[in-house]
């Protein structure tokens, strides 16, 4: 599902959030009503923290599922757009803070205590569930997090408009920049990126055949196949052929949907409203490789529910989630497929997920699972916004791709060596 869609707030900024959690103390007074109380189960009373997903529906199915519960009478604070963020990681510094709550792996959190070890939940089950969603919620062999959809993203392209143009799918960055070129038309733009660049910095990365951080949790991205893409990044950003300032996001399928550009990238989530919109007249790729030497790459977004380890009901709260997130596989194959398509994390269930099996959905299946990259714990907030800066000083402005690298490797070594030492 997609995390954008009723704002102009994005999937990075919500990680922002992780980063300023000290800083959050000043916000306290924000915790307002909890929504404690409710629900139909007897015990204790548990509240759930969602972000407000696009999709209708959604919020009526968390809150069945959660009354379904007999353990606990559980409630769901369903909060809209910009404020999750900040509503989350400011009321989880008071007593009110949420019993259990969505987000992103982030290693600050499992190092400042905020998040419960839940590696009893998930190891009965460890081998059902993608390896990679449990490395991405692992510290030190402990599992923090129990993923519930996996949303890869992709290009998305009007086949009319390729075929019209003379235009294969293209397989390098170099054949992406000249389809570009050759599809945009009058007011019809040949590529969109988003609005600021920021959710295709990691595939390209991956595409060039380097990483953020490597096993050793060292600095990987800073190659020359990295430094030629950005300078490929620049040159389409400077070509007329690419949309800017669309006006809704990478996230909503309406740039393509309504013939503001031909090719598109957004997430799996998207494809019912491309299904409803287009017909067959869509497909997708990946993000293609961008150097001899890369790879075409698949990002995997997403996301997973944790429990307040500093709450008063952790027991409590753990039992909530192995019953929703771990036992209630039809719920999970109802939350992953009914609501935009998402990859369910358990590898049965997504075996089981029918509306993912034919046509351009068992497509981004393949894709991936051939070419997926996960997030790494890891990586955190203040290492994102140091290549952001890095997009911002060579791709948006006309800045030198090694100087920006060199300033990014300062700001990402500093926050290795607070974390590893």
């Amino acid at each position: 599902m997609s995390a954008t869609s009723n704002s102009t707030w994005s999937r990075r900024s919500l990680l922002r959030a992780a980063a300023g959690m000290a800083a959050a103390g000043s916000l306290a007074a924000c915790g307002g009503n909890t929504g404690r109380g409710g629900g139909s189960g007897s015990g204790k009373n548990l509240v759930q923290y969602f972000h407000a997903y696009g999709e209708a529906g959604t919020e009526q199915a968390i809150k069945r599922y959660a009354a379904a519960y007999r353990g606990a009478r559980v409630s769901t604070q369903w909060i809209t757009s910009a404020d999750f963020e900040s509503k989350l990681f400011a009321t989880l510094l008071t007593k009110n803070a949420p019993d259990v709550f969505e987000f992103h792996p982030q290693i600050q959190m499992v190092r400042s205590g905020q998040v419960a070890d839940l590696t009893d939940l998930v190891a009965p089950v460890k081998d059902d569930f993608n390896p990679a969603d449990i490395a991405s919620h692992t510290v030190d062999g402990k599992t923090y997090g129990v993923r519930m959809i996996d949303d890869p993203q992709f290009f998305f392209y009007r086949k009319s408009m390729l075929d019209k143009a003379g235009v294969r799918v293209p397989e390098t960055l170099d054949e992406l920049i000249e389809a570009a070129a050759r599809l945009t038309t009058g007011k019809v733009k040949g590529l969109f990126l988003g609005n600021d660049l920021h959710a295709v910095i990691n595939p390209m990365i991956w595409s060039a055949g380097a990483d953020t951080l490597d096993a050793k949790n060292e600095i990987a991205y800073h190659t020359d196949g990295v430094v030629d893409g950005l300078k490929k990044m620049r040159s389409v950003f400077t070509s007329g052929d690419l949309l800017l300032d669309a006006p809704t996001d990478y996230w909503d399928p309406s740039a393509l949907n309504q013939g503001l550009c031909a090719i598109q990238f957004c997430g799996m989530w998207a494809m019912p409203q491309f299904q409803k919109a287009l017909g067959d007249d869509w497909g997708v790729f990946p993000f293609p490789k961008v150097t001899a030497a890369g790879k075409p790459s698949v990002y995997n977004g997403g996301w997973s529910m944790f429990v307040n380890a500093k709450g008063e009901n952790v027991d409590a709260a753990k039992e909530y989630v192995k019953w929703l997130w771990i036992e209630q596989k039809k719920y999970q194959e109802d939350w992953a497929t009914s609501y935009g398509f998402h990859i369910p994390p358990r590898t049965s269930i997504a075996a089981s997920a029918s509306k993912l099996k034919t046509g351009t959905p068992a497509e981004g299946v393949r894709l991936f699972n051939e070419f997926g990259h996960f997030d790494n714990i890891g990586w955190t907030q203040a290492m994102i916004t140091a290549l952001e800066d890095v997009f911002a000083d060579c791709v948006r402005k006309d800045g030198s791709p090694e100087a920006a690298l060199d300033k990014a490797d300062k700001a990402v070594g500093r926050e290795l060596k607070k974390l590893f030492g």
